[in-house]
């Protein structure tokens, strides 16, 4: 059973029945029993060749799934007219595979959706993945997470997508299961370059490029974020020689495509900043007043606080730490990260006595353990040296 391909042909599949006219749930489920019969029938590593519809993988999970949905719904007497009406239609043409994945993805992310159901039923109906999969990955028990994917296809049962859906709100679904990384069996990283490369495939938007390549220009820096025990390398300390060069450059070019048309977005120019970096051999290399051009770029384009937080700490680096401070003292300090970044321009300021008190308390609402562990060393090396 070619698992991969299973997950590939999901969202298509679950589209087709959904415009066939089953409710998003019922063809959800529908899918899903699809995809058990499917794992017992085909077997590992190649599909069933003797029979003509098993040669088209797609059309039979589509078949399958219609019956099953059909059995589901047979006993229901008020729409035994509706099942009449469908039951003869045609498998579609593959070209029509296209528009169903995307209005799939237009509604796992419907705006009526809380940011964490809209990502858990994009994981599971555009992704593929089991409910055992992305509870192990957000780290909740598993019926909790039953629970919130089964809310979350309740709300969007009965929506239509008559109208073009928000492509700013599937991508802030995809960055958010980006940032998230890798826990439990399942790389969220991964899977959410595959989604976004899923959602390019089908539909031409500069941030869909914009954003697909700030997650290779992230994710090819992914083997030096670490050190062996699994502490936190900072960007500066990495090796560089670690990166992956080949993501790299599929970024850059993916990138500076989507610049050519003239229409920039947050997530072009959050890639720019990332290209920046991956252009560097060294720290010492980077164009930092190249980055904080693009950090004023978006900034115009958001507003984000957290923009202004790391456009800070470009600025530091440009201009030196004391312009840095003067731009970090303009923002809310119960930031995510500010004192982090203060304690880091006062290091840089020849302050360690001040920057030594504000990494320890950093390090106390840091929100990973990794990064906690990470400022607590570094207060602890500043207040090691002789006074």
């Amino acid at each position: 059973m070619n698992e991969a391909l299973l997950r590939e042909l999901v969202p298509a599949v679950i589209g087709v029945l959904v415009r066939r006219g089953a409710d998003f749930a019922a063809a959800e489920d529908a899918v899903q029993e699809a995809l058990v019969q499917a794992v017992r029938e085909w077997p590992d590593d190649s599909l069933p060749s003797g029979a003509p519809a098993l040669r088209d993988p797609k059309g039979w999970l589509i078949t399958v799934a219609w019956r099953k949905y059909l059995d589901a719904v047979r006993a229901d007497a008020s729409r035994r007219r509706r099942e009449e009406l469908v039951d003869a239609e045609p498998v579609p043409e593959p070209g029509e595979a296209a528009d169903d994945t995307l209005q799939l993805y237009f509604l796992c992310a419907h705006p009526s959706l809380t940011p964490a159901s809209a990502v858990a039923l994009t994981l599971r109906a555009v992704g593929g993945l089991t409910t055992r999969q992305i509870a192990q990955a957000y780290l909740v028990p598993e019926p909790t997470m039953a629970q919130r994917i089964s809310r979350a296809k309740r709300i969007v049962s009965g929506v239509r997508l008559e109208q073009p859906g928000d492509v700013a709100t599937v991508l802030r679904v995809l960055y958010l299961v980006f940032n998230e990384g890798y826990s439990g069996d399942v790389d969220l990283a991964a899977e959410a370059i595959r989604l976004t490369r899923q959602l390019a495939a089908g539909i031409s938007h500069e941030e869909v490029a914009g954003l697909l390549a700030l997650m290779l220009l992230h994710h090819a820096r992914r083997p030096a974020r670490t050190g062996r025990d699994g502490s936190l390398v900072p960007l500066a300390e990495q090796d560089r020689g670690l990166w992956d060069t080949r993501l790299i450059a599929e970024g850059v070019d993916i990138l500076q495509a989507a610049l050519a048309r003239d229409r920039l977005g947050e997530f072009q120019a959050q890639a720019a900043v990332a290209a920046l970096h991956a252009d560097a051999r060294t720290a010492e290399e980077t164009d930092w007043v190249q980055i904080v051009e693009w950090y004023d770029e978006l900034v115009r384009l958001s507003d984000s606080p957290v923009a202004r937080l790391n456009r800070a700490v470009a600025v530091g680096e440009a201009d030196g730490p004391r312009a840095g401070l003067a731009a970090l003292a303009a923002l809310d300090p119960s930031l995510p990260r500010y004192t982090a970044v203060e304690a880091y321009l006062h290091e840089r300021d020849g302050d360690p006595a001040t920057a030594a008190r504000l990494y320890a308390r950093a390090a106390r609402s840091a929100p990973t353990i990794p990064e906690r562990d990470h400022l607590t060393r570094q207060a602890a090396r500043l207040n090691s040296r002789p006074r």
